[in-house]
């Protein structure tokens, strides 16, 4: 724009009407700058969130491995308990038939 061009602007535009432009320039830039501090937040927590979600599969898969494991053994240790008390039945049996 030439000084001319400038000079008939602002002599057809109101200081009034430039002076509300500029106010609504300023909330603009402050709106963008809340924008940006809000998104710059949610994409922190999202990684938090992210992070956490991974530790949590990781325990979760920590804690179906212990569960298969203590079912195996519980498994074993039936299978131990039954053979015993078949054993002691077996006995009971024979001093009672003696």
């Amino acid at each position: 724009m030439s000084v001319k061009t400038v000079e008939e602007v602002s002599a057809e535009v109101p200081a009034e009407d430039f002076q509300a432009l500029e106010e609504k320039v300023y909330r603009t830039i402050e709106l963008y700058k809340a924008a940006k501090e809000a998104r710059a937040t949610a994409e922190r927590d999202a990684k938090r969130l992210r992070e956490q979600l991974e530790e949590r599969e990781e325990e979760n898969e920590a804690l179906r491995r212990e569960l298969v494991h203590l079912r195996k053994d519980r498994e074993d240790i039936r299978g131990r308990v039954e053979k015993m008390l078949s054993q002691m039945e077996s006995l009971t049996r024979e001093q009672a038939a003696s």
